[in-house]
């Protein structure tokens, strides 16, 4: 299992963003062929079939529901079923605007299913802007569909 976010990171380091401009679209992270993506539809299929230890590698489509507001290093984009994938970058290698919330993105990675902390769920809250309130009222595991990311294309 694998966890991390932008306020756990206690070194400092320089990170440089590398956005490759291809016709309307900005890249963030690798490069890959965004017309063999699917749907986030069929994506919620797939992960409906996996078990907890499976992983698959895909390449879809979707909107971005929530971006950290800290460092853009973690997103979550919408499914079906009013669920959603919390997508995080390959080795927190880059990371993507944080005002991209509501637009349409292109993602290549690894899906598997998780299980989240209480206290994972917690932190992702605040880095989110929840209020003490709302963080307060997580109180137990969840599990959630997972990606790790080693690309994103966003159109312009």
């Amino acid at each position: 299992v694998l966890f991390w976010s932008c306020k756990e990171q206690k070194k400092e380091e320089t990170v440089t963003e590398e956005t490759e401009m291809v016709a309307d679209y900005s890249v963030f992270g690798s490069d890959f062929n965004a017309e063999e993506a699917t749907t986030s539809a069929l994506l919620y299929k797939e992960f409906e079939m996996l078990k907890s230890a499976d992983s698959l590698k895909t390449t879809f489509r979707g909107t971005v529901t929530e971006v950290c507001k800290e460092k853009g290093c973690w997103m979550k984009i919408a499914l079906e079923n009013g669920e959603e994938t919390m997508v995080k970058f390959k080795d927190y290698g880059f990371f993507v605007p944080k005002d991209i919330a509501g637009k349409e993105v292109v993602v290549s990675g690894i899906a598997f299913i998780d299980e989240m902390s209480v206290e994972d769920q917690q932190h992702f809250a605040e880095d989110g802007g929840e209020s003490a309130e709302e963080i307060a009222k997580i109180t137990e595991p969840k599990r959630t569909y997972s990606v790790i990311a080693d690309g994103v294309i966003l159109e312009k």
